[in-house]
């Protein structure tokens, strides 16, 4: 995949970009949603130790999961910034950079949820440590990979911010998903600073506040993998 060969075949990469988007939903939901909703007990560190003890198996594929995710985050950062380069450059360029940074802050952020399993494990090095300590260690490492997401997805929302005034603009696409993924980028802005300044707030506005996010997501994709992009308007676009 080159720069060359999406702008010679917009319509085909367009379609690509939405496969892969709307994969990256389903891992981001299996990973969050599916997998550590089942093992996480708000407050209780001894039973999300215990059930993670229990399935280490399950909860090593929600972080492969989620590095699966992040991999293709990158073929679709590089298709968005092509297809939307010619409404403004300079803009879909901020777009990829700092989707790149949120990429590469989340894909670090895993080592956080790798610690559990080396905490919970049998290393002789352990038995410095009572079971209770070891489950709050586990339960902190998990607390920790929660505020490095949020810490990610301010990134994401400044990209979405961007792209969506970028689709608004673009001629190409329709200005609803200009709209949509706008609002998708300040959900999770509010969420993001909710965690970090007002936690209290974050817990009581979750997951309402990220439902835009989904709608907006979901929407994007779903018209990627159907209708692509609208290749005359593009390269008329690419032309002006």
């Amino acid at each position: 995949m080159t720069i060359s060969a999406i702008e010679r075949s917009p319509q085909r990469y367009a379609r690509l970009a939405g496969v892969m988007y709307l994969a990256i939903i389903l891992l981001g939901m299996f990973g969050e949603l599916y997998v550590r909703a089942s093992f996480i007990v708000p407050g209780d560190a001894s039973a999300t130790a215990l059930a993670i003890a229990a399935s280490p198996l399950l909860w090593r594929a929600g972080i492969v999961g989620d590095l699966l995710m992040h991999v293709l985050d990158v073929p679709v950062i590089l298709i968005l910034y092509v297809l939307l380069k010619p409404v403004n450059k300079s803009l879909a360029l901020l777009a990829t950079l700092v989707n790149l940074v949120q990429t590469a802050v989340l894909a670090l952020n895993k080592l956080t949820l790798l610690v559990p399993l080396f905490l919970l494990g049998d290393g002789v090095y352990l038995k410095a440590f009572s079971a209770e300590q070891l489950h709050a260690l586990s339960l902190l490492a998990i607390e920790a990979h929660a505020h490095g997401f949020g810490i990610g997805l301010i990134f994401f929302g400044v990209a979405c911010l961007v792209r969506g005034v970028l689709i608004w603009q673009s001629g190409f696409w329709p200005k609803a998903l200009g709209a949509l993924i706008f609002f998708a980028g300040l959900s999770y802005l509010v969420n993001s600073f909710a965690l970090l300044l007002a936690p209290s707030l974050a817990a009581a506005i979750v997951p309402g506040v990220l439902v835009p996010a989904f709608v907006g997501e979901l929407a994007f994709s779903l018209w990627l993998i159907f209708k692509g992009v609208d290749t005359a308007r593009w390269r008329q676009r690419v032309g002006s």
